[in-house]
């Protein structure tokens, strides 16, 4: 079966996804993590990427980043960010081989209708697989920024958290309010299978808009349609 071909645009905020090679453990320690951060801190840096909200699992990561107007500046984020980090394991570990699945997953977000759902459901990821009861007590998520409990130099505020307060305390209020509970069963299912597939978490008219703005091929979804 031939691969979905990966969508990206540019000044479009994405959703990622990668998981360690046969679903194995991609971090083994706290500083696995930290240092994985700080190549995408670097990777911010380089190339002029917005990052808004990401969640270290020990399988798998989570990522929300916008590029510039070099919508291939994603790609070479994740390479970097898979290279670097296979690299460093596999030294400590006397290991040989792929860490990550070779292609990670990548879907445009419609700002207005799914940015922040998208937001929860990655800050929310360790809630939902019972790691944590709250998300604030998972260290490696963008939650504890995002809800106002620590501060990051690097992660940016996306145009929909931005929008809920003028003031970063209300919107942290706000938001921490929103994250008592998960998106809807509806909303995780269609950001889920819109991830997976590699097309735009956004309503038909979005995709129709990304359609008509570039020369980029978007598939057909499968039937059923998020709801406006």
């Amino acid at each position: 079966m031939p691969r979905v071909a990966r969508i990206a645009f540019a000044h479009t905020p994405h959703h990622i996804y990668q998981r360690g090679h046969r679903q194995q453990r991609v971090f083994f320690c706290d500083a696995d993590r930290e240092d994985y951060l700080r190549t995408l801190a670097e990777c911010r840096e380089a190339w002029g990427l917005r990052v808004y909200a990401y969640c270290l699992m020990d399988n798998h990561i989570h990522l929300i980043v916008e590029p510039g107007a070099q919508c291939s500046h994603l790609s070479l984020t994740m390479k970097r960010l898979a290279g670097r980090h296979a690299r460093r394991i596999n030294a400590r570990h006397g290991w040989r081989g792929p860490l990550w699945e070779s292609r990670f997953k990548c879907s445009p977000i419609e700002s207005e209708r799914y940015l922040l759902t998208c937001g929860r459901y990655i800050d929310l990821n360790p809630v939902r697989a019972k790691i944590v009861e709250r998300p604030e007590q998972f260290a490696w998520s963008s939650y504890g920024v995002r809800a106002g409990f620590r501060h990051c130099d690097w992660l940016d505020i996306d145009p929909a958290l931005n929008a809920l307060a003028v003031t970063h305390k209300r919107r942290a209020e706000i938001y921490r309010g929103l994250c008592h509970s998960s998106p809807s069963a509806s909303d995780l299912k269609f950001v889920r299978a819109a991830l997976h597939s590699n097309l735009p978490t956004g309503t038909e008219e979005y995709t129709e808009l990304l359609r008509a703005q570039s020369q980029v091929r978007i598939p057909n979804r499968k039937k059923g349609r998020p709801r406006k």
